[in-house]
C-alpha cells in the first residue's frame, strides 16, 4: 500500500480513478480495494479526498490564492464539490479556514 499511497500522493491533482491506482501497483479493481481499506481504515475516494485538502489548507496559506485557484490546483474539477468536501472533512468552508487562520506579523 505504501506504492499506492505514493502514487496517490503524486498524482493527486489529476483526476484520478481507483482502477488507475489498481492498474498502478498491479492489482485488480476489487482487491485493491479491499486491501487498500484494510491497510489505510478508509476507503480510496476518502484518502484522496483527504490527500487533496490537506494541499489545499497549505494552499490557503497564500493570502493571494483564490480559493477557486486553490480547488482546482488541489485537483477537484468543480468548486462545488471543493467547498462541500472541505467543509465537511475540515469543519469549516475554505474560506472561513482562511479568515481563522493567525495572521502573519
Amino acid at each position: 500500500m505504501t506504492r499506492a499511497r505514493q502514487y496517490i500522493d503524486e498524482n493527486k491533482t489529476e483526476d484520478l480513478s481507483l482502477k488507475q491506482v489498481a492498474t498502478a501497483v498491479n492489482m485488480s479493481t476489487f482487491y485493491f480495494c479491499k486491501k487498500f481499506h484494510q491497510a489505510v481504515g478508509c476507503t480510496f475516494t476518502e484518502y484522496l479526498a483527504r490527500v487533496r485538502v490537506e494541499a489545499a489548507k497549505k494552499m490557503l496559506l497564500n493570502p493571494n490564492a483564490r480559493v477557486s485557484e486553490v480547488a482546482f490546483d488541489a485537483g477537484y474539477q468543480s468548486i462545488t464539490h471543493f467547498n462541500r468536501v472541505f467543509k465537511n472533512l475540515v469543519g469549516h468552508s475554505p474560506t472561513d479556514y482562511r479568515t481563522a487562520l493567525p495572521k502573519a506579523a
